[in-house]
């Protein structure tokens, strides 16, 4: 039963958002009391922090399985992105803008996470790229991947990006081709020049 209220509301989180939804608007909508999600969740914030816990292990594991395709890194850190845009365009309300206006604390707890998550993935990728020879080789990597958290976290300001002017996933889909454009060297621009002409599909 555990499972089940966690992913019920998991979905209905992601389709009207954190603030929304209610406990009884779960009980009811799984047929169960709200006495019951009670006793598996004392508090709502504790539900919410256990269904962004679900949806990170869920992207991440999402994104080691592309990784663990042992692509070059100039396809990797694009289909990463691919498969990011694809889930951002399943979200119907904006959970990451509720979480950290509602649940600050969670929302706190969680960016952590996602930034040590974030420095093992990026960190790795651009050492590979520079390797490889597809990275300039002049880039600093300390510095390259702060330009990238900084900015990924910066497209979530909504004072700089208002929401109905700047969707995310249209945001994160300029930032990435700003990021690739930037490190690339002179042979993962021909790489990234075929990869356009011939763009990875979505399922």
């Amino acid at each position: 039963m555990r499972e089940k209220i966690l992913n019920k509301a998991t979905e209905m989180f992601l389709d009207l958002g954190f603030k929304s939804v209610t406990m009884d608007d779960i009980a009811e909508n799984l047929g169960i009391s709200k006495k019951t999600i009670y006793a598996h969740y004392k508090t709502k914030s504790k539900l919410v922090e256990a269904c962004s816990i679900e949806l990170y292990n869920s992207i991440t594991e999402g994104i080691d399985e592309i990784i663990a395709e042992e692509l070059n890194p100039i396809n990797e850190i694009l289909c990463i992105h691919q498969y990011i845009l694809k889930r951002l365009r399943e979200e119907k309300s904006s959970p990451q803008y509720q979480l950290k206006k509602y649940y600050p604390n969670i929302d706190k707890n969680l960016r952590l996470n996602k930034m040590v998550r974030m420095k093992e993935c990026v960190v790795c990728n651009l050492n590979r790229g520079v390797k490889e020879g597809l990275y300039r080789k002049d880039i600093r990597v300390d510095i390259v991947y702060r330009f990238y958290y900084m900015m990924l976290e910066g497209i979530k300001n909504s004072e700089y990006f208002p929401e109905e002017n700047y969707p995310t996933s249209f945001l994160v889909k300029h930032f990435l081709d700003y990021h690739i454009r930037g490190i690339v060297s002179a042979k993962g621009q021909v790489i990234l020049e075929k990869l356009a002409k011939n763009p990875i599909h979505e399922n």
